[in-house]
């Protein structure tokens, strides 16, 4: 019996230290406020999304594009800002380049 009450009162001690070792930071608790590299970060990336935009009217979305975009925003939602801003840099180039591309060669074709 005492065993029964020891072992109890051991598993009630480890839950109730175990609840008190928890961070009390969770999402929500977090600043509302996106830091400013956060921010430098959105403006790029929809700059980039409206060239992307722009190369797809004319059919000159690039392959991979979109690949680097996924991980540019993983990249900066992970705090890595300057990995993100270099893959966002690529991702511009492709999307300017793809229209550029599109455009050089939208009478392309066999001439009879």
């Amino acid at each position: 019996m005492k065993i029964r009450l020891i072992l109890g009162l051991f598993a009630a001690s480890a839950i109730l230290l175990g609840g008190c070792a928890t961070s009390s930071t969770t999402p929500e608790a977090k600043s509302a406020e996106p830091s400013a590299e956060m921010v430098a970060f959105q403006k790029s990336y929809d700059g980039v999304t409206a060239a992307l935009k722009k190369a797809s009217s004319v059919g000159g979305e690039w392959r991979d594009t979109g690949k680097i975009m996924k991980s540019a925003k993983a990249a900066a939602e992970a705090g890595d800002f300057a990995k993100a801003q270099k893959l966002i840099d690529s991702a511009l180039f492709q999307a300017e380049m793809g229209y550029k591309q599109a455009m050089a060669q939208k009478d392309a074709g066999p001439h009879y």
